[in-house]
C-alpha cells in the first residue's frame, strides 16, 4: 500500500462526501478509491467511515484522521511549493478584496512599499465592506477587520489585533473641552458610523458604560467620518492601526485612554488550496511583517 496516495484518497472521499465523485476528482475508479480505503483501515486496524449503499459518516477515529491526515498532506505539499518555488520571482496579478478603510485610510502605508519589493505582481483592489466569495468573485486574498473568525471554509491568518479608540481633533478639543469622564459624551457631537453599534466604554474594573452614538452626523463611509474627525466636527472612533499617522503627527488626540473600547481583529484571508500561489504567499508574509513593524502610537 502506498501509505500517502491512500491518505489522499480518504481525505478527498471525506470532502467529496462519496466515492464516485473522489474517483472522479482523483481521476481514477471507485474500485480503486474503496481499495485504498480498506488497505488503510486494515493497517490502522481501525474503521475510519460508516458506510452503506445511500451514505456514509466518519467514525471518530476517523474524525481524527481526517484532520491528521489534512495537516500532513498540506504540510508536504506546502514543502513541494517552496522548493519549487526557490527561484520564482512573484509575478502576476493579485486580486484582493479590502475594507473601506485599509483601502483608502491605509493605503498609503503599505502600497507603495510592497510594489517596490514586488515590481512584478500587479495589485487589483476592490474595496468593499460586505464579505466577498473570494471563490466565486475570483478573489486571490482578501484583508479583513472584525471580531475573532468562527470556523471557516477559508484561510485565516491573523495580522494584528488594534484596540479601538476614542479620537477628535485639537480644534475640537479647544472649543468644547477635553472629555475627562465616560458620562461627559453624552454632552458632545459624536460622530457615528452606520455600520458600527453603540459604544461600551470599560474602565480598568471592567464596568461598562454604554454610550448612545446619535448625533447629528452618521456615515456609511469611513473616509467620510475620519474627515470629519479631522474637520473638528466631533468625537470618533477608530481602530489605532487606522490612526497611527494621525495620533503621531497630532492631527487628532486620544480622548479617555483609560477606557478600552473594544478591539479589532486584522486577517487575511484566502482559499484553502493544494498549492498557494507565490504572489498570495508573499502579499500575506508581507502584510503581517508591515502590521508587525508599523509605528505604534503612545497613549
Amino acid at each position: 500500500m502506498n501509505q500517502l496516495m491512500a491518505m489522499r484518497a480518504f481525505r478527498c472521499i471525506v470532502e467529496c462526501r462519496g466515492f464516485s465523485a473522489a474517483a472522479e476528482r482523483l481521476d481514477t475508479t471507485h474500485s480503486t478509491i474503496s481499495r485504498q480505503l480498506q488497505q488503510l483501515e486494515t493497517a490502522l486496524g481501525t474503521r475510519l467511515i460508516n458506510r452503506n449503499t445511500r451514505r456514509f459518516s466518519l467514525t471518530t477515529a476517523g474524525q481524527q484522521y481526517y484532520l491528521a491526515c489534512v495537516d500532513i498532506i498540506d504540510r508536504l505539499d506546502q514543502a513541494a511549493v517552496a522548493v519549487g518555488q526557490t527561484h520564482e520571482s512573484p509575478s502576476g496579478v493579485l486580486r484582493i478584496s479590502a475594507p473601506m478603510v485599509i483601502g483608502t485610510l491605509e493605503l498609503a502605508n503599505w502600497l507603495p512599499a510592497f510594489q517596490q519589493r514586488y515590481p512584478e505582481i500587479e495589485v487589483d483592489l476592490s474595496c468593499d465592506d460586505r464579505f466577498v466569495d473570494l471563490i466565486a468573485e475570483g478573489f486571490d486574498v482578501a484583508l479583513r477587520i472584525c471580531g475573532p473568525l468562527e470556523d471557516s471554509t477559508l484561510v485565516a491568518r491573523l495580522l494584528t489585533v488594534s484596540p479601538m479608540l476614542l479620537l477628535a481633533s485639537p480644534a475640537y478639543v479647544a472649543r468644547h473641552g477635553l472629555v475627562r469622564q465616560a458620562s461627559e459624551l453624552a454632552g458632545h457631537q459624536l460622530l457615528a458610523f452606520a455600520a458600527a453599534n453603540d459604544w461600551q466604554l470599560s474602565d480598568a474594573r471592567g464596568v461598562i458604560t454604554p454610550v448612545k452614538t446619535q448625533g447629528r452626523f452618521k456615515t456609511d463611509s469611513i473616509s467620510s467620518l475620519h474627515a470629519a474627525a479631522l474637520a473638528g466636527v466631533g468625537i470618533a472612533a477608530f481602530t489605532r492601526a487606522t490612526v497611527q499617522d494621525d495620533l503621531l503627527s497630532g492631527r487628532l488626540v486620544q480622548l479617555l485612554p483609560n477606557f478600552t473600547l473594544g478591539q479589532r481583529h486584522y486577517y487575511a484571508l484566502y482559499p484553502h488550496a493544494r498549492h498557494v500561489a507565490l504572489k498570495v504567499k508573499v502579499f500575506v508574509e508581507f502584510m503581517t511583517e508591515h502590521y508587525r513593524n508599523m509605528a505604534t502610537p503612545l497613549r
